[in-house]
């Protein structure tokens, strides 16, 4: 009976020692891709959610790219950057400025960037660039999660 009460607290503590530990996912889990696709600028809530997830991606040591597409291509120009805030979500220039920092990288759609008036002049100094559909489908095959907004 005694072994069977000492087996018994040893199996307990090693149980909660491991879920002390691993809160969202287990230690030493490898890091993965992710791929934020985002198709919509209209409602800031959801906007500014996009780009939280991505931070919290790269703050938690995964690769992050953002593809902009449909209204969302407008996220990256300035004036959006500046006033956009979410509801419970966040200013979207904080989320935008963790996500450069780190090493977050964004693709607009190229055709729907042209549809909206966008230049290079919008994505000057910023970690983006013009992308077709093939960019998208090439992320998206290369990515181990795909999170779209």
């Amino acid at each position: 009976m005694k072994t069977y009460a000492i087996l018994l607290i040893v199996w307990l503590l090693s149980t909660t020692t491991l879920y002390a530990q691993s809160p969202s996912r287990p230690m030493n889990s490898p890091k993965l891709k992710f791929l934020i696709h985002v198709t919509q600028s209209q409602d800031a809530t959801r906007a500014a959610l996009a780009f939280l997830v991505a931070k919290t991606a790269l703050e938690e040591g995964h690769t992050v790219s953002l593809f902009l597409a449909g209204d969302g291509v407008r996220l990256l120009q300035d004036q959006t950057l500046n006033e956009l805030s979410g509801l419970g979500t966040g200013k979207l220039r904080e989320h935008y400025d963790a996500i450069v920092k780190g090493n977050g990288r964004f693709y607009l759609s190229g055709n729907s960037s042209k549809a909206r008036g966008m230049t290079e002049a919008d994505l000057k100094d910023k970690p983006a660039e013009f992308a077709l559909p093939t960019v998208l489908v090439k992320l998206a095959a290369e990515s181990d999660r795909i999170l779209t907004y």
